[in-house]
């Protein structure tokens, strides 16, 4: 008789749970029929603190209002904006049933706002002050549009940042706002701490500008159409953008970016949604063009059987794939056993499969949230030979100036100084043709309270702006021997 054998991580399916959102008390009487519908949703959506303390009625003691008013005063870069849905997975079934077992709903006091504070869902999508580090809050070289995607525009909002590959942003709002949001500076409303960037021109003139530069750029064949959340771009807009760009025969890939479908499934579900989508789906097979869905799911908490309704729909109207683009974040996902029980909740739960996982962007405020490359490694070597190698997600660093690199391709790493350099294969749309992009090497930055003493010292001899931004350049300089004699 063979052994059992016990594996460092337990393999076990989950069924998916949509908790009992009349646990809260402000949603006490709210019907299953109102739930379910993407109407009622957006208009009880949660954007401030006393929206928050309605719902929440007692169960949160009022120092965890006081230290969000001052997170949303001092550090918040996105407003907030919180779908019933996606508030509904914070806090656990479990975690109720453990503060008040046999009751509808637990005890308010300390005991629940810790289990609130801990919560994966809420760290990222409702951070507090208290969250954030007092040391370094903010690495000295973090930047509102860190991957410098508006340096690369084509047009307005059309980003060209790889040879074959365009990102469009259509619209700069969203359903829900994740607090660290790499489109920060343009996303969503303007915050205490960030002034967000308008969009110059009207959209019909933008998307107009969008499509004819895709078409008179035969080497495009990948359009990512996002924003923000093309689920609040109204269907028959979106519809009407996406056929003129079927209708290009250059493009081979088309991919909509929506956190919306785990956030507010309701909008993927509703019939001129589905039929929508089916309508699209045939154009785009009879043109030989792959659409596919991306979303965001960070945690596994977040996979309901509503979001793996609207998952399963979307395939069957004909969408290829849903693929899962979470980000990397400590507090959240940041451990083996929470990144593998997210893909299989992913996978068996909602057919969407996991796809990459980013390192946290170098944004501001994002200190709490943001991983070594180091631990990225780890946590890509711990997670294979889990998954199909299909669904197993890369763990990727997206390197200002470069794009998306596995976290095992980097060229050269200062562990100490968190320091890590990396090359590319091509040239962006701002790099010239006498740029030798096969030689250049380009910096990348660990969270500082995740160095050893010497490095985290090294920094607080080096954060003045002026001497920080010399260090960065001789970083990316294109000889490594010069770099690294510069950074001693």
């Amino acid at each position: 008789m063979t052994a059992k054998i016990e594996q460092p991580y337990r393999y076990r399916q989950q069924e998916l749970v949509e908790p009992d959102w009349t646990r809260f008390p402000g949603w006490a009487d709210v019907s299953a029929e109102q739930w379910a519908d993407v109407q009622w949703q957006r208009s009880h959506c949660v954007k401030n603190v006393a929206q928050l303390h309605t719902l929440m009625g007692g169960l949160l003691s009022e120092d965890f209002y006081t230290d969000l008013e001052r997170d949303q005063r001092e550090r918040a870069t996105m407003s907030m904006l919180l779908p019933p849905q996606m508030l509904n997975t914070m806090v656990s079934e479990t975690t109720w049933a453990q503060h008040g077992r046999g009751e509808r709903m637990p005890s308010p006091g300390e005991a629940f706002t810790a289990a609130f504070r801990a919560d994966p869902v809420r760290r990222y999508m409702l951070p507090v002050f208290s969250d954030r580090r007092t040391d370094w809050p903010s690495h000295p070289l973090a930047s509102r549009d860190s991957l410098h995607e508006h340096d690369m525009w084509a047009t307005e909002g059309l980003t060209h940042r790889y040879p074959t590959k365009v990102l469009a942003e259509l619209l700069p709002t969203c359903p829900q706002y994740c607090g660290h949001c790499t489109r920060m500076d343009l996303v969503g409303n303007s915050t205490p701490t960030v002034v967000k960037l308008k969009m110059a021109g009207k959209p019909v003139d933008r998307q107009q500008a969008m499509l004819d530069y895709i078409a008179a750029t035969p080497t495009v064949r990948d359009v990512v159409v996002s924003g923000g959340d093309v689920a609040n771009m109204p269907w028959k807009n979106l519809e009407a953008f996406l056929d003129r760009l079927l209708q290009i025969e250059t493009v081979r890939d088309v991919r909509l970016a929506t956190k919306a479908l785990m956030g507010l499934p309701q909008h993927w579900l509703a019939p001129d949604t589905v039929a929508g989508v089916a309508r699209v789906a045939e154009k785009a097979r009879h043109q030989g063009v792959g659409l596919a869905i991306h979303t965001h799911v960070n945690s596994a908490q977040s996979m309901t059987p509503l979001v793996a309704r609207a998952s399963r729909a979307m395939l069957e109207a004909g969408v290829r794939d849903v693929r899962n683009q979470g980000v990397l974040m400590r507090g959240v996902n940041a451990s083996t056993t929470e990144l593998l029980d997210l893909c299989f909740a992913l996978a068996d739960g909602a057919s969407i499969t996991p796809y990459y996982f980013y390192m946290c962007d170098m944004i501001p405020f994002a200190e709490h949230w943001r991983v070594s490359l180091r631990q990225a490694q780890h946590l890509q070597h711990d997670i294979m030979g889990y998954l199909p190698g299909f669904a197993t997600p890369r763990i990727v660093c997206d390197v200002p100036f470069v794009g998306k690199r596995w976290v095992h391709q980097v060229d050269d790493y200062d562990t100490e100084r968190g320091i890590s350099l990396w090359r590319k294969n091509y040239r962006t749309s701002i790099e010239a043709d006498d740029v030798d992009v096969t030689s250049a090497e380009y910096a990348y930055y660990d969270p500082i309270d995740t160095l050893p003493a010497a490095g985290a010292d090294w920094w607080r001899r080096h954060s003045d702006a002026q001497r920080t931004h010399e260090v960065a350049a001789a970083a990316a300089a294109t000889s490594r021997e010069a770099s690294l004699a510069q950074l001693v």
